[in-house]
């Protein structure tokens, strides 16, 4: 019988703390996820198959840093800990990175191009940078699974007000610090989010501490890091699930500019209906500590992805005059979608705890930028997709569209993201972990911890 452990309880200034974090985070996240598609093909001058292109190569590259920059960030020893230094040093990289790609040169079309893929790779690596090793953070900060969900919960409250900020200011401050002028509008509307941005990651570096640790004899050869992955099937579940739920969210997230601007033909609403729909996400995740307490982290994940397919399928069927019954549509689907990040990461989380029972090593930041790898290779699949889509069916940028393009706009938003989001619920029901289990698993690595465990592996 193992005696429950006393564990460590988070404040409310660290959550909060940690959750500024993922607020300056979305200033970047949520510009690339509605704005930047439509920002390259009507503003920058890209053609719409060249961008989704663009989309998948540049995502790939940058999703193959993920897991090199979670080896780096594990291996990272300072007086401040492994991963909160990065929260600074990734700061001016960022700011950088955010302005230089959505400025639009003054070049021809081929290095218009090539501007975009070598900014654009900039930005993802200078994401990378700071953002992988913010993640990893959830995984030290405690080791209590509740609190942890808790904690996911702020943190993606965080998020999703910051992104509703970001869906609902960013046209109005383009148009504002433009004065007529979107490309210079957008210019300065990224270099004052990353002046905001830094300050928050400054908050989130000040008010944490990382209270995990790997275990004092381990050695730390990245090739077994990445077999240890390949062992772990909790995160091998939650791997595929993350790229497929991403496909879900970057399809919809993309494509709803297009499709108020084109299909709706109300692009004034594009703003508002972006916050409607962070804010509703936001509301989800608060939720979500509420929910953990009633039904168990796998059967609610299930639940929600199955609400969500049904949701985004009925919405295909709204005529494009029914302005309140989208708005009402999508704020249901953010409501469904709200507690999917928290649980998803305070899974991760779970996962690394799982690891390092099963194999008396831990790496954490290599388990979360794993997980990113996943959510941008989804991301990427979603941008290509979406670019080629539009191409066939004849997108032309800043003109009425054809029926065959109308039709393709609203099934990015509606039925294709409905089927990668059934396509998820079966996958969820091999996650393997239960609350009974991960209680054991922790509680058995706090008294190995203190060097008293009298509970053997199974």
């Amino acid at each position: 019988m193992i005696k429950k452990i006393a564990k460590h309880q988070l404040t409310l200034g660290e959550k909060v703390g940690y959750a500024c974090g993922d607020v300056a985070s979305n200033f970047y996240w949520r510009v690339f996820d509605v704005f930047l598609f439509i920002f390259y093909t009507d503003i920058f001058g890209l053609p719409a198959a060249a961008v989704g292109t663009m989309m998948l190569v540049t995502r790939l590259i940058d999703a193959v840093s993920d897991p090199l920059m979670g080896a780096l960030a594990d291996r990272t020893k300072t007086q401040f800990g492994k991963f909160r230094p990065y929260l600074l040093w990734g700061i001016i990289p960022m700011v950088a990175a955010g302005v230089l790609t959505f400025t639009v040169p003054d070049v021809s079309d081929s290095n218009k191009l090539i501007w975009a893929y070598v900014t654009y790779i900039f930005m993802m690596l200078a994401y990378t940078f700071i953002n992988v090793p913010y993640g990893a953070l959830l995984g030290v900060i405690t080791p209590d699974s509740q609190q942890r969900t808790i904690l996911t919960s702020f943190r993606f409250i965080g998020a999703f007000s910051g992104g509703s900020l970001v869906a609902y200011m960013t046209p109005e401050l383009v148009n504002y610090l433009g004065q007529g002028n979107e490309a210079l509008g957008w210019q300065y509307t990224m270099l004052l989010y990353g002046l905001v941005a830094a300050l928050l990651f400054v908050i989130t570096f000040l008010s944490t501490s990382e209270r995990v640790f790997p275990p004092l004899e381990q050695k730390t050869p990245l090739l077994q890091d990445l077999k240890d992955l390949t062992q772990n099937k909790p995160w091998k579940v939650l791997f595929v699930l993350a790229l497929i739920i991403m496909m879900t969210i970057s399809l919809r997230g993309s494509s709803g500019t297009f499709y108020f601007k084109y299909y709706v033909e109300r692009p004034d609403l594009i703003g508002r209906f972006a916050m409607a729909y962070m804010i509703a996400l936001a509301v989800g995740a608060a939720s979500t500590p509420l929910l953990t307490k009633f039904i168990d982290k796998r059967r609610l994940l299930m639940l929600l992805m199955a609400c969500v397919a049904g949701l985004s399928l009925i919405l295909y069927f709204v005529p494009n005059d029914n302005v309140v019954l989208m708005f009402i549509l999508q704020i249901m689907i953010g409501l469904a979608l709200g507690p999917k990040s928290p649980l998803v990461f305070s899974m991760y989380a779970d996962t690394a705890d799982f690891s390092q029972w099963r194999t008396g090593r831990r790496a954490t930041a290599m388990i979360f930028s794993a997980a990113a790898f996943a959510q941008k290779l989804g991301g990427a699949f979603a941008g290509a997709m979406i670019g080629w889509l539009l191409a066939s069916l004849g997108y032309v940028a800043n003109q009425v569209q054809s029926g065959a393009s109308q039709e393709g706009i609203v099934l990015l938003m509606t039925l294709i993201p409905a089927v990668f989001a059934a396509i998820s619920v079966p996958i969820i029901y091999f996650y393997p972990l239960d609350n009974k289990q991960l209680q054991n698993i922790q509680e058995e690595l706090l008294l190995q911890e203190k060097g008293t465990t009298g509970v053997t592996n199974v």
